[in-house]
């Protein structure tokens, strides 16, 4: 709901041009995993589909996943039956996400290191 509002309120795209509130970036100048990915959704919400990959994959991935996840605990609720509940709370996928997660981050902060400067890195935290 909160990339929602901020969607709302981006006037003048200032979310684009504003500095993350990210702890980790704060301190270090270097993206966390979750990086982006507000700023992904209020893409994916206004139909700038590669703008909101190029934020983070996994954004629109998020929104999908949300949307589907509400009706499928919807139609539980109705018909108080569990569907797919062997799949959604499987470690199988956690343990798949979590990798594919360190993954795509290590290549992001590689592609990072490789587009900025120190400099620019160092001016991305509060040390500037």
């Amino acid at each position: 709901m909160i990339p929602f509002f901020l969607m709302l309120t981006n006037e003048g795209d200032h979310l684009k041009k504003s500095q993350s509130l990210c702890p980790i970036k704060m301190l270090t100048g270097f993206p966390c995993p979750s990086c982006g990915i507000t700023k992904s959704i209020v893409c994916f919400y206004q139909g700038d589909f590669f703008g909101s990959y190029s934020y983070h994959v996994l954004g629109p991935i998020v929104v999908v996943f949300s949307f589907c996840v509400i009706a499928l605990l919807s139609a539980e609720l109705i018909t108080k039956k569990d569907y797919f509940k062997e799949y959604i709370y499987s470690k199988k996928l956690a343990y798949g996400l979590a990798i594919f997660l360190v993954i795509y981050h290590v290549f992001r902060l590689i592609y990072f290191i490789k587009q900025h400067s120190f400099y620019y890195i160092l001016k991305e935290s509060i040390w500037r």
